[in-house]
């Protein structure tokens, strides 16, 4: 497409050039001869200069494309790289509400074990008459809910404002524990009788 605006040009030089030929075959003699070259050094230079300017356009129009086509170029892999980091992101943080759901659940299931051992220890130091060490079994279980108690709500409430979502899941499960059967009080003699026994 670019050819054709230097057909005009091209049109006019060989017009100039039919009409130097022309005047040329009408001179008489050599005095003729230099304002013809003259006049055709002078279209030359126009022609030149003209031909010149129209290079000109044509590489400020191919530039100006090629400026276009890299800026398209160029945003659409802005727009996919921010997809693909937005994807990426999105992924990590699932995996991450995964990774912090399943250690609740292991921490979970710990704590319900110790607490369970920690009651039954209880219950049966309370069922032989340890009334001191039972209690103060039980304070230490209670202390210990109590510090898992304080410590899940301080870790759900740095969950929040880091995520900005809702507290993690979790698993909501009460451990149910029978209370043990007092002893009898002729359990109790028979003890004492024979505890005395051995002391003697």
């Amino acid at each position: 497409m670019s050819m054709f605006r230097f057909l005009p040009g091209i049109l006019v030089v060989e017009a100039a050039t039919v009409g130097v030929v022309v005047a040329a075959r009408g001179a008489s003699g050599e005095t003729d001869w230099v304002p013809l070259g003259l006049l055709a050094f002078i279209i030359t230079l126009l022609i030149s200069v003209w031909f010149g300017s129209i290079a000109d356009h044509v590489k400020k129009d191919a530039l100006a494309e090629a400026r276009n086509s890299f800026a398209r170029e160029r945003e659409n892999l802005l727009v996919a790289a921010e997809t693909d980091k937005r994807a990426t992101l999105e992924e990590t943080h699932q995996r991450l509400v995964r990774e912090v759901s399943r250690a609740n659940r292991r921490a979970n299931i710990k704590l319900g074990l110790g607490l369970f051992a920690l009651l039954s220890v209880g219950a049966i130091l309370l069922a032989i008459e340890l009334v001191t060490v039972a209690l103060l079994t039980f304070a230490a279980a209670g202390g210990a809910v109590a510090g898992y108690l304080v410590r899940s709500r301080q870790d759900s409430l740095a969950y929040q404002q880091k995520t900005g979502q809702g507290a993690p899941p979790q698993l909501d499960r009460v451990i149910e524990v029978k209370q043990a059967k007092p002893m009898s009080r002729r359990l109790i003699r028979q003890r004492r009788r024979d505890e005395e026994n051995d002391g003697r």
